[in-house]
C-alpha cells in the first residue's frame, strides 16, 4: 500500500490517503479496513486514528500495521479532531475520509480516481445505501436527485432541498489541495459535523462528479451511535452545523431556490427539536425568515402523521414524544 513505482506510476495512479477515525469500533473496524485493503486500486495509504478507544479497537488496529496501515494512537475527543489528525499525516494527492463502521465497494477508489483524471477542482461521489443488523444482505441503495454531475453549490442546493441530505464522508474522493483551501473539519462540532464541512468544501469545488456503480455501504441502527444522540450538546452541534452550512451556501447563491433549500433544512430541525430547546429553535427560525420561509412539512412516524391533521403538528409532536412513538 502507498508505494508507487516511479514517476509514471505516480502520474497515472496518484496516491490516495484514506483517513479513518476510530473510537470503540471493535465489532466493525476490521471489516472497514478490509474493504480498503481489498480495493482494486492499490496505491492507497490508510491512516487510522485510535481516538482513546476503551474496547479492543486499538489491539485490532495494531495487527493491521503488518499490512501497511498507519496507526496513530491519540485521544482526540471527537471524530472531527481525529479526522484532522489523520489528515495531517496524509501524503496523498487525493483524500477519502472514511468511518470505521462502514464498507466501501471494491472498485470505488479506482473508479473515482479514474473519473477525476487528475483534476484538482472537482470531487468524485459514489452511490450509497443502508444495511442493518450488521448484515450486508439487507443493503438497499438510496437513489437521490443529486446522483449526477453538478456544480458544487448547485449540488448542495439540490441535496438539502428536501431536508434529507446525505453527506457521509466515505462517499467522496477529494483533492488534498482543495481540502487545504477549504480548511479543516470544525472541531467544535460533533453531531452532523459533515454538513458544515461539505457545505464549506463544495462551495470551493467547481464540480461534483457522480461515479455510478461505486457504493458506500452505510451501517445503520448501531446502538448508542453518535447519530442517535439527543443530548443538549448534540442538539447544539446540529443547530450550529446547519446555520454555518447554510451560511456558506447563501454567500454563494442568493436566488429563491437556494434560499428555499436553506429554509427547508433549518425548518426540518425545528420540527424535530420541538418542544425542547426553544432557544435553538429561535436561532433556526430567524434563518428561515431571512430566507423567506420554508415549504416543508413535518416528518414523523405513523402515529404522528395520524394525529397531525386533527390536532396540529405541535400537539401531535408532544403526544408522540409522550408515548415514545
Amino acid at each position: 500500500m502507498g508505494k508507487g513505482a516511479g514517476a509514471g506510476r505516480r502520474l497515472s495512479q496518484p496516491l490516495v490517503s484514506v483517513c479513518m477515525p476510530c473510537y470503540n469500533a471493535e465489532k466493525y473496524v476490521g471489516e472497514a479496513i478490509e474493504s480498503v485493503l481489498n480495493q482494486t486500486y492499490k496505491n492507497i495509504e490508510l491512516i487510522a486514528v485510535n481516538d482513546g478507544s476503551t474496547d479492543r479497537s486499538g489491539e485490532i488496529l495494531e495487527k493491521y500495521k503488518a499490512k501497511g496501515v498507519k496507526v496513530v494512537t491519540e485521544k482526540c475527543g471527537s471524530a472531527s479532531r481525529a479526522r484532522n489528525r489523520a489528515f495531517r499525516e496524509a501524503r496523498g494527492e487525493y483524500v477519502k475520509f472514511f468511518d470505521a463502521d462502514d464498507i466501501l465497494s471494491p472498485e470505488m477508489v479506482e473508479k473515482q480516481v479514474g473519473r477525476l483524471a487528475g483534476r484538482q477542482d472537482a470531487v468524485a461521489m459514489s452511490e450509497w445505501g443502508r444495511f442493518y443488523n450488521d448484515d450486508i444482505k439487507t443493503f438497499r441503495p438510496n437513489p437521490q436527485s443529486v446522483w449526477r454531475d453538478m456544480g458544487g453549490v448547485d449540488w448542495l442546493v439540490g441535496a438539502i432541498r428536501d431536508a434529507q441530505p446525505m453527506m457521509q464522508a466515505g462517499m467522496f474522493l477529494i483533492p488534498k489541495s482543495l481540502a487545504e483551501k477549504a480548511g479543516p473539519w470544525n472541531e467544535e462540532l460533533t453531531l452532523i459535523d459533515d454538513f458544515e464541512y461539505f457545505c464549506r468544501f463544495f462551495c470551493e469545488a467547481k464540480e461534483i462528479l457522480f461515479v455510478s456503480g461505486t457504493i458506500l455501504y452505510y451501517r445503520s441502527a448501531i446502538q448508542n451511535s453518535l447519530s442517535t444522540q439527543k443530548s443538549r450538546k448534540a442538539r447544539e452541534s446540529e443547530c450550529e452545523s446547519l446555520l454555518l452550512g447554510t451560511g456558506h451556501i447563501l454567500r454563494k447563491r442568493q436566488d429563491a431556490e437556494a434560499k428555499l433549500a436553506c429554509a427547508n433544512v433549518c425548518q426540518h430541525l425545528i420540527y424535530d427539536l420541538y418542544p425542547k430547546h426553544p432557544d435553538l429553535q429561535e436561532r433556526l427560525r430567524r434563518r428561515v425568515e431571512e430566507c423567506g420561509g420554508a415549504q416543508i412539512k413535518p416528518s414523523g412516524g405513523r402515529y404522528f402523521q395520524m394525529l397531525r391533521p386533527w390536532v396540529g403538528w405541535k400537539l401531535a409532536r408532544r403526544l408522540q414524544r409522550a408515548v415514545g412513538r
